[in-house]
């Protein structure tokens, strides 16, 4: 899942990024509002941490613009601001969580995770899929006592293809999704992890739930057994 992260201290961005990184999220990472906002409005992203105090343009009238723009976006502020009024002012503004600083990074990223289930229609950390459990919260995948040992992209990746059940993803959507920005992925890239995928789905007897679309992407169903 790709997430934004938009926050002026040097020090405290990278912490964030490299704590979802390693979590599995692909980041992007703007330091001041107006770069913020290009970003939000030019990307396609799960999820987006806002600082409230940012130069150029500030968090609340980063979070207004979104929203004028229909921008439905799942929107965490992040903030040393933690009186009531601006609490509920933020909320008022079209934010779906606030975490106010200092902050525990495992309270971030549960609160991530879940702002992410969320904007796909889930509530359930454990998603089911046949046969197979997806624990969003442990990262862990497995079909009854049988554990799958997938990579971060590979756990990444069937987590999206699941939240999407019944839609054809494009390899483009994968990309923007699943990788980071830098890493200008391939569609045999794409390809690549598809296919180790579903290898690794089969050696505990789940079925190949991965179907391919012929020039048009990958869906995954659940076939029940």
């Amino acid at each position: 899942m790709r997430v934004l992260v938009i926050e002026d201290s040097l020090r405290l961005s990278k912490y964030v990024r490299d704590g979802l990184a390693q979590a599995g999220y692909s980041v992007d990472v703007a330091h001041d509002g107006e770069e913020g906002l290009w970003l939000a409005l030019s990307n396609e992203y799960d999820a987006i941490i806002l600082d409230l105090m940012l130069p150029k343009l500030d968090g609340i009238a980063v979070l207004q613009r979104l929203r004028a723009k229909g921008r439905k976006t799942h929107v965490l502020i992040l903030t040393a601001r933690d009186s009531v009024a601006d609490r509920v002012r933020g909320l008022d503004e079209g934010a779906d969580d606030y975490l106010v600083k200092p902050f525990a990074l495992e309270e971030l990223i549960a609160r991530v995770q879940t702002l992410i289930r969320r904007s796909y229609g889930f509530k359930d950390p454990v998603l089911s899929i046949g046969g197979l459990k997806i624990d969003t919260a442990r990262r862990i995948v497995s079909r009854g006592s049988r554990e799958l040992s997938l990579t971060v992209r590979e756990f990444a990746l069937l987590e999206y293809l699941v939240m999407r059940k019944g839609e054809v993803v494009s390899r483009t959507e994968i990309e923007k999704h699943i990788y980071d920005e830098q890493a200008e992925p391939s569609s045999n890239v794409v390809d690549s992890s598809i296919h180790r995928l579903r290898k690794k789905i089969e050696t505990v007897g789940a079925g190949d739930l991965i179907r391919t679309r012929r020039g048009m992407g990958y869906v995954i169903e659940d076939q029940k057994k």
